[in-house]
C-alpha cells in the first residue's frame, strides 16, 4: 500500500498556486500527518478572544493554523464557534485579544478586502456564487484583484473541475449543490491565493457528492495551497487532514494530526458517534 495519504487522486501541478510561501508537495506523507513548518504556521489566528461588534466573545484563547503543504480542518458540535474561528482569521469580526499572522506578517488590523489581496481566498458557506451569471463570469469575477492575462489559470481551474468546462456556458445558479460548491472554490483559485479557506464546503449535499468535493479538495492541496477548513463531516474531514482541531465553546479542546484525533477514544466517542 502506497504511504501517499492521497492515493492516485489530484493534481500534482503547483501552477495555480501562488509560488511565494508554497509549500513542498512530495507526495510521501502518512494519511493525516502532519509536516512540520519551517519557522512556524504559514496562517495562524493565535489565542483569539472575541466575538460579533459588542456583544459577549464566542472565542475564547482559540488558535487555529495550517503550514505550508498542510489541510488542516476545523470540527466540533453545533454552536462551537467553528465557522466564528474561521471568519475571525478572515478578518470578519473584530478579536479583542489575539493576533492573526499571514507568512510571519501581523495582518490583525487589515480588512477582508486587504487580506485577500496579501493571498487569502476565502469561500463562505452561503452566497458564495453569482446564481445569475454563468460558470465562466463567476471564475471572471474572482480575478477582479488581478492585472494580468488570467486566462491560463482559468484553464487550470478547468483541469482541476472539468464539470465547470463543461457547464461554463450554463448560469451558475443552474447547477447542483456540488457543482456551486466547484464554482466558489474556482472562483477563489483565480486569485490565486497563498492559502484557502472554506467554510463548511459540504453542507446540505449528499454522501456522494461529499466524497467528490472532498476528493476535488484533496486535488487543490495538490496544487501547493494549504486549505483550512471548517467542516461538519468530522469524521470524513479528519481523514484527510493533516492537523485537526476540535472546539468546544469557542475554546480549543484537542488539537493533533488527523490521524491521532481519529485514534482518540474520547474524542471518538464525544465528537465521531463512537
Amino acid at each position: 500500500m502506497s504511504s501517499d495519504p492521497y492515493g492516485d487522486r489530484g493534481n500534482r501541478d503547483r501552477s495555480i498556486a501562488n509560488p511565494d510561501g508554497m509549500g513542498e508537495i512530495d507526495g510521501t506523507r502518512p494519511a493525516g500527518t502532519a509536516r512540520p513548518g519551517a519557522g512556524g504556521a504559514f496562517l495562524e489566528g493565535h489565542a483569539m478572544t472575541g466575538g460579533y461588534g459588542r456583544g459577549a466573545d464566542i472565542l475564547h484563547d482559540c488558535t487555529i493554523a495550517v503550514e505550508r503543504g498542510e489541510i488542516a480542518v476545523i470540527v466540533g458540535p453545533n454552536g462551537a464557534g467553528k465557522s466564528t474561528a474561521m471568519k475571525a482569521v478572515f478578518g470578519m469580526l473584530d478579536i479583542r485579544q489575539g493576533a492573526v499572522l499571514l507568512d510571519g506578517e501581523d495582518i490583525t488590523a487589515l480588512s477582508p478586502q486587504a487580506r485577500v489581496r496579501k493571498g487569502m481566498g476565502f469561500v463562505p458557506q452561503t452566497n458564495n456564487i453569482f446564481t445569475s451569471m454563468t460558470v465562466e463570469e463567476n471564475l471572471e469575477m474572482g480575478a477582479f484583484i488581478r492585472r494580468d492575462d488570467f486566462r491560463q489559470t482559468m484553464e487550470q481551474v478547468y483541469d482541476l473541475f472539468p464539470i465547470l468546462k463543461e457547464k461554463r456556458r450554463q448560469p451558475a445558479g443552474e447547477l447542483s449543490g456540488g457543482q456551486r460548491q466547484q464554482v466558489a472554490v474556482g472562483r477563489a483559485l483565480m486569485t490565486k491565493p497563498k492559502v484557502l479557506m472554506l467554510d463548511e464546503p459540504t453542507a446540505g449535499v449528499s454522501p456522494i457528492v461529499m466524497d467528490e468535493l472532498f476528493d476535488r479538495i484533496i486535488e487543490v492541496a495538490r496544487t501547493g495551497i494549504p486549505i483550512l477548513m471548517v467542516e461538519q463531516n468530522a469524521r470524513q474531514a479528519l481523514e484527510i487532514a493533516d492537523r485537526g482541531y476540535v472546539l468546544v465553546q469557542g475554546r480549543n479542546a484537542y488539537t493533533d494530526t488527523g490521524a491521532a484525533l481519529l485514534a482518540n477514544p474520547e474524542v471518538r466517542r464525544s465528537f465521531l458517534g463512537g
